[in-house]
C-alpha cells in the first residue's frame, strides 16, 4: 500500500498553530494556556477554601451523614416513614414526592395545553377569545404567585374539618385538604386485575387493526363501543365470579379532623394545579404553533375525503405537528420539573423542601446535600429528554422521516 509524502515540518507547525490558536497563531494558544492555568487556579482555591472553612467548623465531610436518624416528621410519604428513620430514606421520601408532583403536573399540563390549543385554532370566536385570553393570562404571572393564590385564597379559604365538604357522605373537602376512601385489596382482586389487563391489550389489538383498516382500505372502523363493553363488561364478569376486588375504609370525622381514608394535603393539590395551569399556557402555544406549521391543504384533504375536523386533525394533521411540537413540549416537561422545587414556599416536602432545607439546616453537610439535590434534578432532566428524544424518534420513523 503506497503512502504518500509526508508534508514538511514547517506546514505540520502552521496545522498545529491553527488547531490550538483558531485565527490568531500562536498568541491564541499562548492565551488558551493561560486561560487553562488560570482555571485550574481557580478550582484549586475553591477546593482549598471549602476545606478550611469545614475544618474551621469542625462538620467532616463525607456521605456518611445519610445513617443518622433524621428526628424529624414528614406530612406526606409515598413509603412507610417515621422520625426515626435516617436521611437517606429522607431523601427517597422527598424524591418520591418530587417524582408524584411532576408526573401528575406533565400529565394534566399537557391535556390542558392540547385542550386549549384546538379551542384558540377553532372557528368558535367566543372558545377562541377564551383560549387566547386563559394562555396570556396565565403565561404573564408569576409562579409562585399563582402557586400561592391557589393555596391561601382557593384552598386556605375552604371551611375546617367539620364544616367540611362533603360529598355522599364519603369524600370531604376541607382547608386540611381532601379526604377519600381507602381501597382495601379483597381475594378476588387479582382475578379483576387480570381481566382488566385482557380488556386492555384486547382494546389496543382492535384500535391498531381500525388503523391498519383505515390506512389501507379506507375503512373507517367505529371501535369505541366495544372498547368500552371489554374495559367494563370483562371486570365486570370477573368481580361477579369472584367477588368484588376491593372495599372501602370509610373517612369519619373524630375530634377535629378525620380518622381512617387517605388525605391529599392541601400544598399537593395547590402545586398540581398552579404547575398544571401554567405549564399548560405555554404547551398550547407550543401544540398552535405545531399545527399551524401543517399546510392547509392537509385540512382540505380531510374534509375531501369526508372525514369530520376532529378527525382530520386526529388522524392527519396532529401527527404530521408531532414533529415540530416534541422538541419544545420537552422543554416544558424539564421546566415543570424544575419548577416543583417552588414547592418551598408553600411547605410541601418535596425533594428541595426536606432534604435540601430541614436536613443540609440539622446535619450543616451542605456541599454533599446540595450536590445530590443538583444530580438528581440533572439526572431526572437527562432521563426526560432521553425518552422525549426516543419518542421523537419512533414518530418519525412511523412518518418516514
Amino acid at each position: 500500500m503506497s503512502v504518500g509524502p509526508r508534508p514538511p515540518p514547517r506546514q505540520l507547525a502552521a496545522k498545529l498553530r491553527r488547531v490550538l490558536g483558531g485565527g490568531a497563531g500562536w498568541s491564541g494558544v499562548v492565551l488558551q494556556v493561560l486561560f487553562v492555568v488560570l482555571l485550574a487556579w481557580i478550582v484549586y482555591e475553591v477546593i482549598a477554601n471549602v476545606r478550611s472553612n469545614l475544618e474551621t467548623q469542625r462538620i467532616a465531610a463525607g456521605f456518611g451523614f445519610l445513617t443518622n436518624n433524621a428526628g424529624f416528621d414528614v406530612n406526606q410519604s409515598l413509603i412507610p416513614y417515621t422520625q426515626s428513620d435516617t436521611y437517606a430514606r429522607v431523601f427517597v421520601v422527598g424524591l418520591l414526592n418530587t417524582l408524584l408532583v411532576a408526573v401528575i403536573g406533565i400529565f394534566f399540563a399537557t391535556v390542558i395545553g392540547f385542550l386549549v390549543a384546538l379551542g384558540r385554532l377553532s372557528p368558535n370566536w367566543l372558545l377562541a377569545r377564551i383560549s387566547g385570553g386563559y394562555v396570556e393570562l396565565l403565561r404573564n404571572i408569576p409562579l409562585l404567585f399563582q402557586i400561592l393564590f391557589w393555596y391561601l385564597a382557593v384552598l386556605g379559604a375552604l371551611p375546617s374539618p367539620r364544616q367540611s365538604i362533603s360529598l355522599f357522605g364519603a369524600i370531604f373537602l376541607s382547608n386540611r385538604g381532601l379526604v377519600v376512601p381507602t381501597p382495601v385489596p379483597q381475594p378476588g382482586w387479582e382475578a379483576v386485575a387480570v381481566a382488566l389487563l385482557i380488556a386492555f391489550v384486547a382494546s389496543l389489538l382492535l384500535r391498531f387493526y381500525a388503523r391498519r383498516q383505515l390506512f389501507q382500505s379506507g375503512r373507517m372502523i367505529t371501535i369505541w363501543p366495544y372498547v368500552v363493553g371489554m374495559l367494563i363488561g370483562l371486570p365486570l364478569l370477573a368481580a361477579s365470579i369472584y367477588g368484588a376486588p376491593v372495599s372501602f375504609e370509610i373517612p369519619v370525622l373524630r375530634g377535629f379532623n378525620f380518622a381512617g381514608g387517605s388525605r391529599i394535603i392541601p400544598e399537593l393539590v395547590a402545586l398540581t394545579l398552579a404547575l398544571s395551569t401554567y405549564t399548560g399556557a405555554f404547551i398550547a402555544e407550543v401544540v398552535r404553533s405545531g399545527i399551524l406549521a401543517v399546510h392547509k391543504g392537509q385540512m382540505e384533504a380531510g374534509s375531501s375525503l369526508g372525514l369530520t375536523r376532529g378527525a382530520t386533525l386526529r388522524l392527519i394533521v396532529v401527527p404530521q405537528a408531532m414533529r415540530v411540537i416534541l422538541p419544545p413540549l420537552t422543554n416544558q416537561y424539564l421546566n415543570l420539573t424544575k419548577n416543583s422545587s417552588l414547592a418551598v414556599a408553600i411547605g410541601y416536602p418535596d425533594l428541595v423542601s426536606v432534604f435540601a432545607g430541614t436536613a443540609l439546616n440539622q446535619t450543616g453537610q451542605a456541599i454533599e446535600i446540595i450536590g445530590i439535590t443538583m444530580g438528581v434534578y440533572l439526572l431526572i432532566s437527562l432521563v426526560t429528554s432521553a425518552v422525549m428524544s426516543f419518542y421523537n424518534w419512533r414518530v418519525g420513523r412511523s412518518m418516514g422521516v
